[in-house]
């Protein structure tokens, strides 16, 4: 490794690392990504198929895009955003939902919401299963959709914290890739790649950052991991940060996992139609057919459901998606399928999960996550963010403060 010193090491190069080291750069200051992953971008991620289709398999969606940073980096870096609404806010229903059960399950999802909201402004906080209404049919429906949006079933997820995230219902998506964006924003900051770092010690007049290609040493670092890879590295820090290691527990990665799959004759469907595989279970996925009018399906698995199929292996999931589309379309319809690309994310070592969410009672720990150590250790990623966790804006917004936090702290001579 050629890079042994600098002003600022920012550990990890996702969302957040890229949008740390891109401010520190204008602001002229000497830095480096340090990432233990051959590419820029994290748990953004965008492959090209067969067809030369970008897929994502990390995060896909810009949400709140309207004032989402990465809405005018994507338009920057000369990439094209399709605004075409998303097909859980499409204005046609799901493929074998009528539109009395629509109702009906889109009346006890917002229940749902508005006893979190009630929930959240008192104590003590509880699990977000707590406050499913008994006996509703919909029960599983709604739990599979809670594990979509956070990563965790109901009954792990803290209300408060759910009721936290900011979401303003603008969707859009950018037609040549999300995780390409990130990458690409990242391009000529300086990085090095296939550098996982070892241990952050702390205990000397500047910092050491030890690799497995080495030791860096450095006056600041900034800290972008996920939350469950520093849960599960006590040794991380030297001296120990016992606070951040439970701060971390406290905000699991919950799993996401999307099987895309070739569709032949795929004309016989919509664009950008979709279906729940079962309405009446919480172990049930969700199918987006034709994104972008290509001729394939984006299958989506949350929480213990992707879990279960990650331990059976990745050809478990289109196993999965046979079964529950053919139970639509008859037996004949798996002869139309074939799998393209999956990620399975909880296997992943860098990542361990796909995103973020609040244990019950822990919503705070977002913000003892994120708070700086000693003036030289800062901490950003989408776990850190108060209302924009589970997001890549929310990473991204999170590398900005953390690098102007450092930036203060230089400036402040600490």
């Amino acid at each position: 490794m050629n890079h042994s010193d600098t002003e600022v090491v920012i550990v990890g190069g996702g969302a957040a690392g890229v949008a740390a080291g891109r401010r520190l750069q204008e602001a002229g200051i000497g830095c480096l990504i340090v990432e233990a992953r051959s590419r820029l971008g994290g748990r953004a991620w965008t492959v090209n198929d067969a067809l030369d289709c970008a897929l994502d398999l990390g995060c896909g969606w810009l949400h709140s895009a309207d004032r989402n940073p990465w809405s005018r980096i994507a338009e920057l870096v000369g990439y094209s955003i399709d605004k075409t609404p998303p097909p859980w806010a499409g204005p046609s229903l799901p493929l074998g939902f009528s539109p009395a059960d629509q109702r009906e399950f889109s009346d006890a999802l917002d229940g749902l919401y508005e006893r979190a909201g009630a929930a959240a402004r008192q104590e003590p906080d509880v699990a977000l299963a707590e406050l499913l209404a008994p006996g509703c049919r919909w029960n599983g429906l709604i739990d599979a959709v809670v594990s979509y949006i956070s990563g965790g079933n109901a009954a792990q997820v803290s209300a408060r914290d759910f009721d936290n995230y900011a979401d303003n219902g603008v969707n859009w998506r950018v037609r040549e890739g999300y995780g390409a964006t990130v990458a690409a924003y990242g391009q000529g900051v300086p990085a090095v790649l296939n550098c996982p770092v070892t241990r952050i010690d702390h205990s000397g007049r500047r910092l050491k950052i030890e690799t497995e290609s080495g030791a860096i040493a450095a006056d600041r670092a900034i800290v972008t991991l996920p939350s469950t890879v520093i849960a599960e590295n006590e040794k991380l820090f030297a001296p120990r940060l016992s606070e951040k290691v439970e701060a971390a527990a406290n905000l699991p990665l919950g799993l996401n996992d999307k099987l895309f799959i070739a569709l032949d004759r795929p004309e016989e469907f919509e664009v950008g139609s979709h279906l729940f595989g079962r309405a009446d279970r919480s172990a049930t996925a969700n199918y987006h057919l034709r994104p972008f009018g290509r001729p394939m399906i984006e299958a989506f698995f949350g929480g213990g459901l992707a879990r279960d199929l990650e331990a059976r292996g990745a050809d478990a999931f289109f196993e999965f998606a046979v079964d529950e589309l053919t139970a639509h379309f008859g037996s004949a319809f798996a002869g139309r399928l074939r799998p393209l690309r999956i990620h399975c994310w909880g296997a992943d070592p860098f990542a361990r999960g796909a995103y973020s969410f609040a244990l019950p009672g822990r919503a705070q720990s977002r913000a003892v996550l994120a708070a700086p150590v000693d003036e030289r250790l800062f901490f950003a990623g989408e776990a850190c963010s108060a209302h924009d966790f589970s997001t890549a804006h929310g990473a991204f917004l999170t590398g900005i403060a953390a690098a102007e936090q450092c930036m203060a702290a230089r400036a402040a001579g600490t």
